[in-house]
């Protein structure tokens, strides 16, 4: 493997990151065919359900006046063998008669870990494995420990001040946010990305948010609410959302039973409850976790207060931190 390979599997990588916030749950793969030393075909997974990036790329060779046979194909993901919402794109490498696949890391779903490398071979493909690996399985973090494990890949996002407090004092000169504008977009961004957000009820009942993706009405995450004492009120802006927007509220069994007419109400407006059982001192975390995780939520973006956030970082739930520092002193 070359200098020249990395360089071209590096601009594959860069491609990949394009498909953030709509390729997802589905991995990020970008996709770069190369024949005499030139770039000749590239694409990347742009949004779910679409084609992936080597059909892209194939495309794209077809659509210059290119001819990807004996070409080199870098790619950052395994090439799929199954049929799934599109067809195998080994079939396809295979029919463009590439000679060479340069793939950076094995997909470890069940339906691939290898199967495709090994249908390549068999159809007289050349394969080389572990280019970049590790750039790949950064970039692909959530999706590499859902399909590995079956767990949900937890992110929490918080904003502080720069002296490392997370909200005004009651009542400090009316302040509401401690981030900007450009951090606020961002955090859309990355609503974009994830299947699931939760918070906790406190957050709910100081700043009754509704926790949608502004900028994409056609992206529509779970929103979860912890609430043990089943404190939610029936008339915030999540439960009148509930019907177009999925809401799940997680409290203790206890607590609903002793509510039946709440708990019919809330369900009528479109919520769902989750009544989990006691955890005899246990944590609640981890029976959501796995019920997220059982309803394939690949990532879950955690927007709670100081409480909330740190019980996913007692509880060793976290994966990934995203911290907005603003330059103020809260004091």
């Amino acid at each position: 493997m070359s200098e020249q390979d990395k360089k071209y599997m590096k601009a594959a990588l860069k491609l990949a990151a394009k498909g953030l916030g709509g390729a997802e749950p589905n991995p990020l793969v970008g996709c770069v065919i190369v024949k005499g030393n030139q770039i000749i075909g590239q694409g990347w997974h742009r949004e779910f359900g679409g084609p992936h990036a080597e059909i892209i790329a194939i495309e794209d060779c077809k659509n210059l006046g290119a001819n990807p046979k004996d070409a080199t194909m870098y790619v950052t993901l395994e090439p799929c063998c199954h049929q799934g919402k599109t067809g195998p794109c080994t079939d396809a490498i295979i029919a463009a008669k590439v000679a060479k696949v340069f793939a950076a890391t094995i997909d470890p779903s069940a339906h691939a870990g290898g199967k495709g490398i090994e249908q390549l071979r068999n159809g007289g493909v050349k394969v080389e494995l572990g280019l970049c690996e590790i750039e790949a399985k950064i970039l692909n973090a959530p999706f590499m420990k859902f399909a590995a494990t079956g767990k949900t890949w937890v992110i929490l996002k918080w904003a502080q001040s720069i002296d490392g407090k997370m909200a005004w004092a009651d009542g400090a000169a009316g302040q509401r946010w401690i981030s900007g504008e450009q951090s606020r977009k961002d955090v859309q961004k990355l609503r974009k990305r994830v299947q699931g957000i939760l918070v906790g009820i406190n957050t709910v009942l100081a700043d009754d948010p509704l926790l949608t993706v502004l900028f994409d009405k056609n992206k529509k995450p779970i929103r979860i609410v912890l609430d043990n004492n089943f404190r939610i009120p029936t008339d915030c802006s999540l439960t009148a959302t509930a019907k177009d927007v999925p809401l799940l509220i997680a409290a203790w069994h206890g607590a609903v039973e002793a509510n039946p007419q709440k708990a019919e109400e809330l369900r009528q407006k479109g919520a769902e409850i989750l009544a989990y059982p006691d955890t005899q001192g246990g944590s609640n975390l981890h029976f959501i976790i796995d019920e997220l995780s059982r309803r394939c939520i690949e990532q879950l973006l955690v927007e709670g207060g100081p409480t909330v956030l740190s019980s996913f970082l007692k509880e060793g739930l976290a994966d990934e931190c995203i911290v907005y520092i603003a330059p103020k002193i809260l004091g």
